[in-house]
């Protein structure tokens, strides 16, 4: 049997190999960056990604580096009341999975290593696709350095600027929020004991926002701070400088500000998504992950949705057997609308919590209004494990 084969070794790309070869399909993966490693620090991870790390075998492996927050808190970063608080506990009693918070890192790091230990995936960096032809039997791949693969199968896990989205859409670049996230990490034995809360704090205010939370066993402190800009530069991980970040917030609280004073050094990257589109398989090729529906980060989901559209993946593939454009096409309709809606609510929810005066102000009663019982289930259309057909 020919292997499936996936461009991306992210989260998404990891996920679908591990996935798909639990499911009994050899799978050959290729990173074009000379090493398999993944930018960024802290990521959240909801009680439905929680369900899919248990279908791929390493929620074990996962927890033992993440941290499980006790509370959820949001706050105005002008005025600094408490706006709305949620237990973070009770999640694992409402929807069968904890929140946890964790190093972008240490999640791919498990999903490698898991991925090496599995004989039917080839993990292979330093190898950039550079052209694809379909036909009624298989994908060959033309790699950059010339070689011709064939498989069954192409998945494009290749993130925010996929080129095989251009050949399967064709829409062009990503959309730009005109929004700016720096991000930093800080060894939590260098904040004052008053900072060294495990919670998930975020600070909303007026065209920015701040969110703060432990991470990586408690040992880091993950900040990224966001605010509007018309700043733009391709990629996830740009030295940055600290001055418009300093101007933006120089009206926020001093506990915010003396935590920002904590940060040496800032890495940025501008915020950008896409519409929620049809269309992501072509026969039997697909999309996957960001590069199938890329989306700001204010629900938090981008790893969550990858990671469910992994293992929905290798479930239509097992179901339909060797019909693989109709396994395909499958999978795409099962996932399409609720990644449309993550992409849409959390293009809604930076609009909360960016919000000023009036706005703001109704944003404050509304969410003081809501007990926790009602936050939480609130998301339940997010939460709860998604299902199926074909779901194992």
């Amino acid at each position: 049997m020919d292997p499936v084969l996936i461009a991306g070794g992210g989260i998404g790309g990891l996920g679908a190999a591990l996935a798909l070869a639990r499911a009994g399909c050899p799978v050959r993966l290729f990173e074009r960056a000379p090493e398999f490693r993944e930018v960024g620090a802290g990521i959240q991870l909801g009680p439905n990604a929680f369900a899919m790390l248990d279908r791929l075998g390493i929620r074990a492996g996962v927890e033992a580096d993440a941290v499980q927050p006790d509370m959820f808190t949001m706050r105005c970063a002008i005025g600094g009341h408490e706006i709305a608080r949620v237990p973070l506990a009770a999640m694992a009693v409402r929807y069968g999975n904890p929140y946890a918070v964790t190093h972008r890192a240490d999640l791919h790091s498990t999903l490698l290593a898991a991925c090496a230990a599995e004989p039917g995936i080839a993990l292979q960096t330093n190898r950039a696709v550079v052209v694809f032809l379909e036909d009624a039997e298989g994908v060959t791949l033309r790699l950059e350095d010339g070689e011709a693969v064939r498989g069954t199968a192409l998945i494009g896990a290749d993130g925010l600027w996929s080129r095989t989205r251009q050949v399967v859409i064709g829409d062009g670049r990503p959309v730009v929020s005109g929004q700016i996230a720096y991000r930093a990490v800080v060894p939590m034995a260098e904040l004052p004991p008053e900072m060294r809360e495990r919670r998930l704090v975020l600070w909303a205010g007026p065209q920015l926002h701040l969110v703060h939370y432990p991470m990586r066993r408690g040992e880091l402190m993950n900040l990224v701070a966001v605010f509007h800009s018309d700043h733009y530069v391709e990629g996830w991980d740009q030295a940055a400088d600290p001055r418009p970040l300093w101007r933006h917030f120089e009206r926020t609280r001093p506990e915010l500000r003396e935590l920002l004073a904590r940060v040496e050094t800032w890495r940025s990257w501008a915020l950008c998504d896409r519409e929620p589109v049809r269309g992501w398989s072509r026969g039997r090729v697909t999309l996957l992950g960001d590069a199938a529906h890329p989306m700001l980060q204010y629900l938090p989901q981008g790893a969550g949705m990858a990671l469910e559209d992994a293992v929905c993946l290798a479930d239509q593939l097992r179901r339909h057997g060797g019909e693989v454009a109709r396994a395909l096409a499958a999978y795409e309709e099962l996932r399409v609308l609720r990644t449309g809606r993550v992409q849409t609510m959390a293009r809604l929810y930076g609009e909360v919590f960016h919000a000023a005066g009036v706005r703001a102000e109704l944003r404050d009663a509304w969410l003081a209004g809501r007990d926790a019982a009602g936050a939480r289930e609130a998301m339940a259309w997010l939460y709860e494990t998604p299902r199926w057909p074909g779901d194992a």
